[in-house]
């Protein structure tokens, strides 16, 4: 690792245009507090939020954390962030939708001019480069030994997730997490982030084994939303729980910025956008399913089974399975009601994003 590194084991995301998480994000145990441009401010007010960083940077560092601001894309919008950001208080910037090495050298000269403009010594401000695109994604070696103010490099699970038009669960994110573990490895820079989702922040004892399974895997901090209690999130001590995961229900914080939701995932805009991305399903048109040699005529009844949304067949055994092999090959699949001891569950067809149609006698 580069000497001199910062120690950012955790990073709390905090919406500078609210005032009220301005004023308590000292006290939340965090290494390093995130004051975010971006997503959190609604763009109607990003200029007035530019105004309050300055002074919100100083109030949350009280407790002894360093303070990093995630900014805008495009170049015009960051731009006018870094002479908002950058100053004595300020130890990062979160660089969002990273494009490639290019990029972080056009804002190291912007931010080196700065520093000298305002007295600061040449490298005091760090870089957290953030990969959302999968454009990026093949450029994450030469993106990490971009720039010598390099300290850390993240993926947007959920952005980098939507723009590959896929899930943001572990399976999906595997990889590209394990390939941006090894080029920030390789120059010598942190990995931040988990190997999950951020949705299991809900259940205390699933997002614990994330936390552990993402330390096994190299991660050195990972940023979060909402309450936050620990020291480190990726050094949690056994027995402890941060205060989101006492009690039972939902709970949600009120107000414009980051937002805690138990049992729910937190961010509802990326499920909006995946949900509007997706292709329409196709027409219903028969109780067939046509594909060569699986052509089975299957009754249905409209009796719901036992599980919401899931649907069974009465046809034999062999005609059922030849249906699943011409559902995966046709991309139809029929859902006819739930009859006999021999139904096969269909369910997983019609959630892999499959058309489906019901059957009719």
């Amino acid at each position: 690792m580069k000497p001199g590194l910062p120690v950012w084991r955790s990073l709390l995301y905090v919406p500078v245009n609210v005032g009220k998480y301005v004023e308590k994000a000292h006290t939340r145990g965090a290494d390093c507090i995130l004051l975010d441009l971006e997503d959190s401010v609604p763009a109607a007010e990003k200029d007035n939020a530019r105004k309050l960083v300055s002074s919100a940077a100083a109030r949350v560092r009280r407790g002894g954390a360093d303070v990093a601001v995630r900014i805008n894309r495009p170049d015009s919008m960051a731009g006018r962030d870094l002479e908002a950001c950058i100053g004595p208080d300020v130890n990062g910037i979160a660089v969002t939708k990273v494009d490639d090495a290019a990029h972080l050298r056009r804002l190291d000269e912007w931010v080196a001019k700065l520093e000298a403009k305002r007295g600061l010594a040449p490298g005091h401000t760090r870089f957290i480069a953030m990969v959302e695109t999968p454009a990026a994604f093949f450029r994450m070696p030469e993106i990490a030994m971009a720039v010598e103010r390099n300290a850390a490099m993240d993926i947007g699970g959920e952005d980098f997730a939507l723009e590959n038009g896929m899930e943001p669960t572990e399976e999906t994110l595997l990889m590209p997490k394990q390939q941006m573990i090894f080029a920030a490895r390789a120059a010598g820079i942190m990995p931040l982030g988990y190997i999950a989702s951020v949705a299991s922040y809900g259940d205390w004892e699933a997002f614990r084994r994330m936390v552990r399974r993402s330390r096994q895997f190299g991660f050195l901090g990972a940023p979060r939303t909402g309450d936050h209690r620990e020291r480190g999130v990726l050094a949690l001590p056994r027995g402890s729980r941060p205060r989101e995961a006492r009690g039972r229900g939902k709970r949600e914080s009120r107000g414009r910025g980051a937002r805690l939701v138990r049992d729910r995932r937190q961010d509802d805009r990326h499920s909006r956008r995946r949900a509007r991305r997706a292709p329409a399903r196709a027409p219903r048109s028969g109780p067939r399913a046509r594909g060569g040699e699986a052509r089975a005529q299957l009754i249905a009844a409209r009796t719901r089974s036992g599980r919401k949304g899931v649907w069974r067949t009465r046809a034999p055994l062999a005609a059922k399975t030849a249906l699943a092999m011409a559902g995966a090959t046709t991309g139809v699949a029929i859902c006819p009601a739930p009859v006999g001891r021999l139904g096969v569950d269909m369910s997983l067809m019609c959630s892999s994003g499959m058309s489906c149609m019901r059957g009719t006698p």
